[in-house]
């Protein structure tokens, strides 16, 4: 059974597109088909002029008809769409997402920052991880990062924070919203100890992929503060050259960082686990126990 999500971020559009089947112990297995990502960068009017642009309203549009025919050609029966942050921030959304729909058929759901976090937590990634130790899920998008709490095996907190790469590369995040991600992670893991954190998002996979490590082994939170300093110390031009990134990876990559190292800071947080998925996947788990049901 082929299953799709589409994810409208506030830097990139995904298009996921699995294959659901059984394994020899009976549970799912969802296996990576398509992963297509278009950088829209809704997030660089919204989080600015607080509205969608005509020109980058066309391009999501056109996106979404190409993400259309590539459901066809797949033979795609089921799919769920969602968009977030620059979508809940942009006053016209509705009439964007309306038109959407009229011309593709495709309805989009403007998703809260909190089932944001409840989708990321679908996609089980602490099922595979030592039940006995505590672990923090790290998001970091364009226009903000979902954090999620697993304790004693199961869910302790999830919480969206209205902090991105977009939003710090534009000057958009204020200290008191720093400090109160600061203040929620020291309180809600108080009395929790030795927290391994587990990141998402197309920078921290891109920073594992840089690093050369094996999958399943960890970044340590040295090493990104060491991506960090290296970083920030070239511009965006001479990052896209010396590393081979695209652009809009190459200017974001830093405030990821560093959105990640406070975190991971503030957590007492000396390890990362970068499984490679994200939002999309969430989606797909989430489609499958609605099919289900």
């Amino acid at each position: 059974m082929k299953l799709a999500a589409i994810d409208i971020g506030s830097n990139a559009a995904r298009l996921l597109i699995s294959e659901a089947s059984p394994n020899s112990q009976g549970r799912m297995d969802f296996t990576k088909v398509n992963l297509v990502r278009v950088p829209l960068r809704l997030g660089l009017d919204v989080f600015t002029e607080g509205a969608i642009s005509e020109k980058r309203a066309n391009h999501l549009l056109n996106t979404i008809k190409a993400y259309k025919l590539l459901l066809e050609v797949y033979e795609v029966r089921y799919l769920k769409a969602c968009a977030t942050s620059a979508m809940r921030d942009a006053s016209n959304s509705a009439e964007i997402l309306q038109n959407v729909r009229q011309q593709t058929g495709i309805d989009i759901k403007v998703i809260s920052g909190q089932e944001e976090a409840s989708f990321l937590y679908e996609s089980h990634i602490a099922e595979n991880l030592d039940k006995t130790r505590s672990y923090m899920y790290i998001d970091v998008g364009g226009g903000s990062t979902e954090v999620t709490i697993f304790s004693n095996n199961s869910l302790k907190h999830k919480e969206s924070f209205n902090i991105g790469t977009i939003r710090l590369m534009q000057h958009q995040v204020r200290d008191d919203q720093w400090q109160y991600m600061k203040d929620t992670i020291k309180s809600r893991l108080r009395g929790i100890s030795n927290i391994t954190a587990i990141g998402s998002g197309g920078n921290i996979n891109k920073i594992f992929s840089l690093s050369k490590r094996k999958e399943g082994k960890p970044l340590t939170l040295d090493v990104l503060k060491d991506y960090y300093k290296e970083f920030n110390s070239f511009s965006v031009e001479e990052r896209i050259h010396l590393y081979n990134l695209r652009e809009d990876r190459a200017d974001v990559i830093v405030p990821a960082l560093q959105i990640y190292i406070n975190i991971m800071r503030w957590a007492d947080a000396q390890e990362i686990f970068v499984p490679k998925i994200g939002l999309a996947d969430g989606l797909i788990q989430s489609l499958y126990a609605e099919i289900s049901r």
